[in-house]
């Protein structure tokens, strides 16, 4: 994504500014909810296409590894194409997509239908923030649209279990997939009338060896890793994958090296605040992506509770999650990333000790307490994730940095799911334990994740942190 377009209209009326913020906000809204809203029909789906554990991973993984996969692309399309073309035609996939996982018959195309839905949904996250921060010229409104932005995304990723365990419980798991349809709709109807074309003045030129690369990169690494407890780790099929990872990484890194507009400047790492948000929003969003999928398959299948009863029981988590949020956006407008970030790490680890100890008959009580550690680190990392990225960055450069901590918070997700999903499959088949105790060292994992981000954290807002971001800013915008 580049600097803002001088191609937008000058100025738009504030109503105006206010409705294509509300449309950018209802597209990240569908596409949020959907990253967690399918957890909690993931039984219901299991049951129906007698599915495995590997195949329900599928289904969640299928949609963020493509995501993650197509982002930078999206942007830096939007920014050549036009980002309100960019953004209709996602939208339209979106919704279309979302129609088609409704009426899948059988579990591999269900999986299909969800990658068309993440191919639609690649295209609105990046170019929305583009379209608002062309909108929104004057900094204190941009910062407070980015900021409303922001809360839409966390508030819908929040609700997404407790309306998927109403939907699932009234009506049945294809319904979480029909409410996309009317909003999708509505919102390209919307976007038609109300949000202007625009481009960037110079758009980066297209990579295609290194979306190729990061596209075989992250779906070899997630097969192994899905697919590692079934075949067996030492199996021809799994190390060629890891194989196949590992030459695609180091392709990808000589590639990007030598090249004048890489798809991802590697330069961007010589800065601690940008490297340590990158890390850091994989290790939390690997541990909220693995948590989801773990947790509700623990409260439908192990304790038997309907997808109702499973999706308000996180309602611990919702509700810190969204008053956790704007309380990290003043701390780190009063005082930088740095404490907000060590307080969700601390709180992040805390929730994976209390889970580790779960069992088939622990109170909801000491659940609710875990849950609900889980929502504030979840409120409190997301903020400082998008600042510590831009930290120091030219103005030219902040959207591509943006693009990538957004990349690297799918990454994460991805990860979790298959990292937490094989550690339990492995538990299972290896020593036939039942879940709650097949899940216990997917736990662990979460409290490295925990440890990892409040670590980061601590090291990467610091004096001498600071002083690498101010040379790789006077670096890549020289």
């Amino acid at each position: 994504m580049a600097a803002p377009s001088t191609t937008a209209p000058p100025q738009l009326s504030r109503s105006r500014r206010v409705g294509i913020l509300a449309i950018c906000c209802t597209s990240l809204f569908i596409v949020g909810i959907d990253l967690t809203i399918v957890n909690v029909a993931l039984p219901s789906i299991g049951h129906q296409f007698h599915a495995s554990v590997s195949g329900l991973q599928w289904t969640i993984d299928a949609y963020t590894l493509v995501i993650a996969a197509l982002l930078m692309l999206a942007g830096a399309t939007a920014d050549r194409v036009g980002r309100k073309r960019v953004f209709r035609l996602g939208l339209t996939m979106f919704t279309l997509g979302s129609a088609l996982c409704s009426l899948a018959p059988n579990l591999p195309l269900l999986v299909v239908f969800r990658m068309i839905q993440a191919v639609g949904g690649s295209m609105l996250n990046p170019v929305a923030m583009s379209i608002i921060t062309n909108t929104f010229t004057d900094r204190k409104e941009r910062a407070q649209a980015i900021g409303i932005w922001g809360v839409a995304i966390g508030f819908s990723m929040a609700l997404g279990p407790i309306v998927g365990g109403v939907l699932v419980n009234s009506i049945g798991w294809r319904s979480i997939f029909w409410i996309n349809i009317p909003v999708g709709i509505g919102a390209i109807l919307l976007t038609s009338v109300y949000v202007p074309e625009s481009k960037a003045p110079r758009a980066r030129r297209p990579d295609p060896p290194a979306q190729i690369l990061v596209v075989v990169l992250l779906v070899a690494l997630t097969y192994a890793i899905i697919q590692g407890p079934r075949a067996g780790w030492m199996s021809a099929e799994i190390l060629g994958c890891f194989a196949v990872a590992a030459a695609a990484l180091v392709a990808l890194l000589i590639h990007e090296s030598g090249r004048r507009e890489p798809l991802i400047d590697l330069r961007f790492f010589r800065s601690a605040p940008f490297s340590g948000a990158t890390a850091i929003a994989v290790f939390a969003f690997a541990a909220l992506g693995g948590f989801l999928l773990l947790n509700t398959l623990y409260l439908q299948d192990a304790r038997h509770l309907s997808a109702l009863h499973a999706g308000l029981d996180t309602l611990p988590m919702a509700v810190t999650w969204l008053l956790a949020a704007p309380f990290s956006g003043q701390l780190v407008g009063r005082g930088g990333p740095r404490v907000p970030l060590v307080l969700a790490g601390a709180c992040i680890a805390a929730a994976a000790v209390i889970l580790s100890q779960m069992g088939a008959t622990t109170p909801i009580g000491t659940l609710f307490v875990a849950y609900t550690l889980l929502g504030i680190g979840m409120g409190l990392v997301n903020p400082p994730i998008s600042v510590a990225a831009v930290s120091g960055m030219p103005i030219s450069q902040a959207g591509v940095a943006a693009a990538i901590a957004s990349t690297s918070r799918q990454v994460g997700s991805t990860l979790g799911v298959a990292v937490f999903g094989a550690l339990t499959t492995a538990a299972e088949v290896g020593g036939h334990l039942a879940l709650p105790a097949a899940t216990h060292d997917a736990w662990w994992v979460m409290l490295a994740c925990g440890l990892a981000v409040l670590v980061l954290g601590a090291v990467t807002t610091t004096r001498w942190a600071h002083a690498t971001a101010s040379r790789t800013a006077a670096m890549v915008g020289a």
